[in-house]
């Protein structure tokens, strides 16, 4: 796991509206139990999916979410290629990558490009939430 350090702390943040979140993975039974996760605290709100980059862009730019769930390797546009488009169309979303590789260089590579966080597949949920929380917290800090 690759995470920029941040102040404050994860975890729900029922007290105001929930955290709008884009699912970006190629795998559609991923994004179920990535949604069936999120959606148990009220402090999440999935607002649209996609199984590639290409198709993600038009979704985040439709739905304008707070925050994008995105992962790396996927056909036709993959996370590497879609986070710069992704950053120059909407400078203020979360962009936090979820990805079946280990962070090292390609968490590097990922961040460099405009990612917020990056975090490997199989993480729990309340980690993956708290990531979320975090870079979102961020960016409407700045």
């Amino acid at each position: 796991m690759l995470l920029p350090e941040t102040e404050g702390s994860g975890g729900s943040v029922t007290e105001s509206a929930p955290i709008s979140v884009y699912l970006v993975d190629d795998v559609p039974e991923l994004r179920e139990l990535i949604k069936f996760g999120m959606e148990e605290d009220p402090g999440f709100e999935i607002v649209g999916e996609a199984g590639d980059g290409r198709t993600a862009i038009d979704g985040i730019a439709e739905t304008r979410p707070a925050a994008v769930l995105l992962d790396l390797s996927m056909p036709d546009m993959d996370g590497f290629q879609a986070i710069p488009k992704i950053r120059e169309r909407d400078p203020d979303v979360a962009i936090i990558v979820l990805s079946g590789f280990s962070a090292g260089r390609l968490g590097e590579a990922a961040l460099e490009l405009g990612a917020d966080r990056y975090l490997e597949k199989g993480e729990p949920g309340e980690v993956i939430r708290a990531a979320i929380h975090d870079a979102v917290t961020a960016r409407r800090a700045a």
